[in-house]
């Protein structure tokens, strides 16, 4: 899952981001809303929490922009009243998260945004092939794959895709956030150890100079 977090309190955006990374989610973060709507134009982000209070362009501004749009916006503010919280909800928020806030609660929110879109529900089956987005667990047959968070993105992404053909950058820039090398073989290298995991008969094929797909 991608994410992108615009928050102006910089040490905070960042204990975000560093948390969201360590329960495997791919994260960039701005700290303005002029930069938030730029990024936004660049990248197809699943979820995006939105600090309502942002400089240059107002969060209320963003969210107003960005609603509708195929991320999910998680809007958080100190204001924690009734009316500030309906008000956020009628700009287009999917949700909202008042400050200070339990960090375990902010992740399930996360992640139940990014489940909640109707292309991906939350158990896909392939032939004997079974992804259960919701506990994050993948099997084949009767036997559980041990995959990584990587390796478990990038099988999410090509199910998703319905047998398309999925390009490398595709890959990178659902699995990986902007700090990684554009040109690293890490693609590749991931999902040959995939393919590994998954066993005989094979499920992704490899379409040369095109990318991938199951």
């Amino acid at each position: 899952m991608r994410v992108l977090v615009a928050e102006d309190h910089v040490v905070l955006a960042g204990r975000i981001a560093e948390g969201l990374r360590d329960v495997g989610l791919a994260v960039d973060v701005v700290n303005d809303g002029a930069a938030a709507l730029a990024q936004a134009g660049l990248t197809g982000y699943d979820v995006i929490v939105l600090d309502r209070d942002l400089p240059v362009v107002h969060g209320d501004t963003v969210c107003r922009t960005l609603a509708g749009g195929g991320a999910r916006i998680l809007m958080l503010t100190a204001a924690a009243g009734v009316d500030d919280r309906v008000g956020g909800l009628e700009l287009g928020a999917d949700d909202y998260l008042p400050k200070p806030f339990a960090f375990a609660e902010l992740v399930a929110r996360v992640r139940a945004l990014g489940r909640r879109a109707p292309s991906a529900p939350p158990i896909v089956r392939r032939g004997d092939l079974t992804v259960d987005r919701a506990r994050h667990r993948a099997t084949r047959g009767t036997h559980t794959l041990s995959l990584t968070r990587k390796e478990f993105a990038i099988l999410e992404l090509l199910l998703a895709a319905g047998g398309r053909v999925v390009s490398a950058e595709e890959l990178l820039e659902h699995a990986w956030d902007a700090h990684l090398d554009p040109f690293s073989n890490i693609v590749s290298v991931t999902v040959a150890r995939l393919r590994r995991k998954l066993g005989d008969p094979p499920l992704i094929d490899t379409v040369v100079g095109k990318g991938y797909r199951l």
